[in-house]
């Protein structure tokens, strides 16, 4: 590996740790925040709940814009650098403000919702700006899967990170609102200094601000839509990350309301974290062994077993914690072949449409994340409510077996149905294998003007 490769392989994977700890913190406590933490009344959780689903779905569709934005920037530090760095800045602050606990009935349900679009903005902002550095740091897949891969791991320790220590640290703390407000100050430090490693660190290609072209609103959707297997893969990704975060959302109130013991989500939290980061360690062995329609078979098949096992599996922490590692490996395997796809529709897209547009292409990331996330907030949140789970002043009543099965459904079939129906659309309708992409790169070469 050429110099310059170690040193944007390990710059722009660093970049991620601080990153994934506030998009963790946010993702995966806000609606604990709110229902557990805040206290709400039924009706004010109730409409948040709704807030949270609606922002995320609205804002998915303005991050093709963002794209859009992004890949017409003109400037000195290329077109990725400006984003990431207004993006961080900006979406630290809404941050802060989000678990700061603003205002009283309808005041806080109006500031809430404005404070959390204009997070998922900033943020956005700055995911589409940092993922797209990925695509033009290479153009050879094994290279993009180092990258990327490290780029997961770097990810996946800060979201594990965030993961174990945010119930016994706010624990500790008192558990009141600011405490939180004080933990949601040092991740958004931790995030934006994080940033300064893709800022300072990373070295990509960039084309002088005169010669790159201009991108139209009508191109956008020609880059988008006209790209079928983006599409493909964007449908392939939305009902993984559906499936996905709605499992991940509803962890800690399965500890805490079907296993009994909330304590222990902190132990299975650690042994699924361990298990991901032992599987992307592992990754780019398993893939010199093995082509990527045989690891998204495998990771698919480990995820249905670890389901199976899941679905059963309360009555023993042992049944719990290997359920869940089982389905974590394969979401391992699955999340960063995903991120391997997406990538490479980048040059399918301008082998096809005779135009590069990197931001345009990965706004479709965030666009999903936000999708699954929103979906997974409904689900999560009717849930609650529909099992038994009842928010009000701070205590919840014991469900009963019909409220227990419910969250059980909710957390396991529904996502295991999601992820399969995900894998099928890869294998009908994804065509880019190993081979295809080279010949589309030989082309690509042989199109450049001598």
């Amino acid at each position: 590996m050429k110099r310059l490769d170690r040193r944007n392989r390990l710059c722009f994977g660093l970049g991620t740790v601080g990153r994934d700890m506030f998009y963790a913190f946010e993702a995966n406590t806000l609606l604990y925040f709110l229902s557990d933490v805040l206290s709400l009344p039924v009706w004010v959780f109730a409409a948040a709940s709704l807030i949270l689903s609606v922002m995320r779905i609205f804002d998915a569709f303005n991050d093709p814009i963002t794209g859009l934005l992004i890949d017409n920037i003109r400037s000195p530090w290329g077109k990725f650098k400006p984003a990431i760095l207004v993006g961080g800045l900006l979406s630290a602050v809404f941050s802060v403000i989000l678990f700061s606990g603003i205002g009283e009935g309808w005041l806080f349900v109006i500031l809430f919702g404005i404070t959390y679009l204009l997070w998922d903005i900033t943020y956005g902002i700055n995911d589409i700006g940092y993922w797209t550095l990925l695509p033009v740091l290479s153009s050879d897949q094994k290279q993009r899967e180092k990258i990327g891969t490290f780029a997961r791991i770097c990810a996946n320790v800060g979201m594990y990170i965030v993961m174990v220590a945010w119930q016994p640290v706010t624990t500790a703390m008192g558990d009141t609102p600011k405490a939180w407000f004080w933990c949601a100050v040092v991740i958004a430090i931790v995030y934006l200094l994080g940033l300064l490693f893709p800022l300072l660190g990373v070295k990509e290609k960039r084309i002088a601000p005169e010669k790159q072209e201009s991108t139209t609103v009508k191109q956008m959707f020609r880059a988008l839509l006209k790209n079928d297997q983006l599409m493909w893969t964007t449908l392939a990704m939305a009902l993984f990350m559906v499936g996905y975060c709605t499992t991940v959302n509803f962890a800690v109130y399965y500890m805490k309301y079907l296993f009994g013991n909330e304590g222990m989500y902190v132990i299975l939290v650690a042994v699924v974290g361990v298990s991901q980061l032992g599987t992307l360690a592992v990754y780019p062995a398993v893939a010199k062994r093995m082509n990527r329609r045989q690891l998204y078979t495998l990771g698919t098949a480990l995820v249905i077993l670890g389901y199976l096992i899941f679905f059963f599996a309360e009555i023993s922490i042992f049944l719990i914690a290997f359920g869940a590692v089982l389905v974590f490996v394969g979401q391992a395997f699955i999340q960063t072949l995903m991120l391997m796809f997406l990538t490479d529709t980048v040059e399918y897209g301008h082998w096809k449409l005779g135009k590069r547009n990197e931001s345009i292409t990965f706004s479709i990331q965030p666009l999903i994340n936000k999708i699954g996330g929103a979906l997974a907030t409904g689900i999560v949140s009717l849930t609650l409510i529909f099992s038994g789970i009842k928010i009000d002043g701070g205590t919840a009543d014991v469900i009963d077996s019909e409220g227990k099965l419910i969250v059980k459904l909710a957390m396991f079939a529904i996502p295991l149905l999601m992820i399969v129906a995900g894998y099928l659309v890869y294998l009908k309708k994804y065509k880019i294998s190993e081979e295809y992409y080279a010949a589309i790169l030989k082309n690509l070469e042989e199109r450049e003007p001598k």
